[in-house]
């Protein structure tokens, strides 16, 4: 079967180098990182592709430019929170296989109303839902997840936590189907009593939703995730670039 992951952007793969040197020590804080040109010695990289990985690290506050000295490390990522870094469907891959998913509970629902709506599905189909936390390398609550897997599909099995495989990929793999588009929604809230509990976060506190649909090739959505991150825990990094036959707008 042909994977639907995207390959990634050699500049990423020399970021995430870069970023593990700085937080393994080899660039400790205040120290300098090569130039550019050495670095494009060192990847055996283009200058652009060069910039844009620093520029990546620059976003992630791990270092700064200083004209005339060079750019200095101001220190690794902090690890209570999590920057999610999208390159098409890469991006959401990398984000599984750098998180852990405990599942805490598992049921199958009829939808109906609004939800069904959502899900595009007809009154009272048996969807399966999962609700689940998000956790970082340092067990932190990254996310509450609320997640929807079509019926077609709600034999999915699931691995233990320790498995970062995504749901997503996991249907691909034991039902032959392909995802070939992730369509996001992002909006701002409140955190609720709810998820306030399960996450160890203040009631009332800002939080970042973020509902992500995946479609089929018959632009069928075959799983819904509503993910709530702490506004605190996490933050989200987009590229986007110009086609120069479309104007931006």
């Amino acid at each position: 079967m042909t994977s639907s992951l995207q390959q990634q952007p050699r500049y990423l793969q020399l970021a995430q180098t870069l970023i593990s040197e700085i937080e393994t020590g080899r660039y400790p804080t205040g120290a300098l990182i090569p130039t550019e040109f050495e670095l494009c010695e060192q990847f055996g990289a283009s200058r652009f592709t060069v910039r844009e990985a620093i520029k990546r690290l620059v976003q992630l506050g791990m270092v700064a430019r200083q004209p005339g000295v060079g750019t200095r490390v101001l220190g690794p990522r902090q690890k209570a929170g999590y920057t999610h870094v999208i390159e098409g469907l890469f991006g959401l891959h990398r984000y599984t296989a750098e998180t852990s998913l405990e599942i805490l509970q598992r049921e199958v629902v009829e939808v109906s109303g609004d939800l069904a709506i959502t899900l595009q599905a007809r009154q009272g189909e048996a969807w399966l839902s999962l609700q689940a936390i998000r956790r970082t390398a340092t067990q932190t609550p990254l996310a509450l997840s609320r997640i929807y897997v079509h019926p077609a599909f709600r034999g999915l099995e699931l691995g233990d936590t320790g498995d970062h495989t995504p749901i997503y990929t996991r249907i691909e793999q034991q039902f032959g189907e392909q995802i070939i588009e992730v369509r996001q929604q992002l909006e701002g809230m409140a955190i609720d009593t709810h998820a306030a509990k399960l996450l160890g976060a203040k009631r009332g506190s800002a939080a970042l939703r973020i509902t992500r649909a995946y479609l089929n090739r018959r632009g069928e959505i075959i799983e819904l995730a509503v993910n709530i991150h702490p506004a605190d825990r996490y933050s989200y990094s987009q590229t986007f670039r110009r086609d120069d036959r479309s104007a931006l707008t």
